[in-house]
């Protein structure tokens, strides 16, 4: 048997990657990824050398590629991990996002269907739900209400895996999750940005009054909620993963503040981004109650290991800053995808 997961070498990606090697030591594992700005091999440095663990570099809009990989590989479930991913990116220039979000996960779902593919779990985000006030939560039955170009991608590419399954049968389930944290997240999010910002003494940028709330998730926590889904779930249905921790994103910087012993005089209040979503929440009952899934990483406690991990590792930040990374593996894998 042998999974296939695109997107491998970001940030959930690879902390799935090292879960599933974890949970199916005997399973071989395709990662499938085009290597764009956040996807780094050396997120997975540790499976160098390991015979059931096979990198592929591609994009998932290449129907060829996808297929002949999907055969090679005789893959039999498909992890659905590669987004386009970042807001603001998306506010410049939603081409990309269509282009990997929508078709990359049409090309994907015909190619997997073709092949036979047994389960396919489309890893999705809380966002499609648009934005909430300041009661309720979103759960399963919370319409689609996507607020920038990224969530409005996303939204398409749950669409397009909610038909393949309701028109042709396919075995595909949605997970949607709030916002992770935890180590290998790329530095432009707003905890490894924080963090770095403050280990290097530079200004802190806090969108407009910073009073917008997340509900944070350790990105194990989401890792373990796939896997639950690929092993539990029923097909044709979402499930939604959350940390039931709710934060202010000014909160937030001012306890990492506080955890790495900086003056909050670091913060600098910018202007808000263009349709910024008030607040997200997530019910993430049904998963724990037909899944057996929960949260097991205590948030005060993840976040002091998270602050650790990047402080430990300011020469991966280093090289992701610097772009030293990318150019690196252009010279390994070319430029395609980059």
């Amino acid at each position: 048997m042998a999974f296939l997961v695109t997107g491998g070498c970001g940030f959930i990606g690879s902390n799935f990657i090292r879960l599933l090697r974890e949970r199916e030591p005997s399973t071989r594992i395709v990662n499938l990824d085009a290597l764009t700005y956040a996807g780094n091999p050396a997120n997975l440095a540790d499976l160098e050398g390991d015979a059931l663990y096979h990198f592929v570099h591609g994009d998932i809009t290449d129907r060829s590629l996808v297929a002949r990989t999907l055969t090679e590989h005789s893959i039999e479930a498909v992890f659905h991990l590669a987004a386009e991913s970042h807001v603001d990116r998306s506010i410049l220039d939603s081409t990309p996002f269509i282009a990997t979000n929508v078709t990359g996960t049409q090309v994907l779902l015909d190619a997997s269907r073709a092949h036979g593919v047994k389960r396919f779990v489309h890893v999705s985000t809380d966002e499609v739900y648009g934005s909430l006030g300041a009661e309720g939560f979103f759960t399963e039955q919370t319409p689609l209400a996507p607020n920038s170009p990224y969530a409005a991608s996303k939204a398409g590419s749950d669409l397009l895996v909610r038909a393949s399954h309701h028109t042709h049968g396919f075995p595909a389930i949605i997970t949607r999750c709030s916002n992770n944290y935890g180590p290998y997240q790329f530095p432009e999010k707003l905890i490894p940005l924080v963090i770095s910002n403050i280990e290097a003494g530079l200004a802190i940028p806090v969108y407009g009054d910073g009073l917008q709330v997340r509900d944070w998730i350790h990105v194990q926590d989401h890792a373990a909620g796939i896997y639950a889904t690929y092993k539990h779930g029923v097909p044709g249905e979402v499930y939604n993963f959350g940390g039931r921790c709710e934060r202010a994103n000014i909160d937030l910087v001012k306890t990492l503040l506080q955890l790495m012993g900086r003056p909050e005089s670091l913060i600098r209040y910018v202007a808000d981004r263009p349709g910024h979503d008030r607040r997200y929440a997530i019910d993430c009952s049904k998963a724990e109650q037909e899944l057996g899934w929960q949260v097991r990483v205590d948030f005060s406690e993840g976040l002091a290991d998270t602050v650790r991990w990047y402080r430990a590792n300011t020469g991966w930040i280093e090289k992701i800053r610097s772009g030293e990374y990318r150019r690196y593996y252009q010279s390994q894998y070319g430029h395609r995808g980059v």
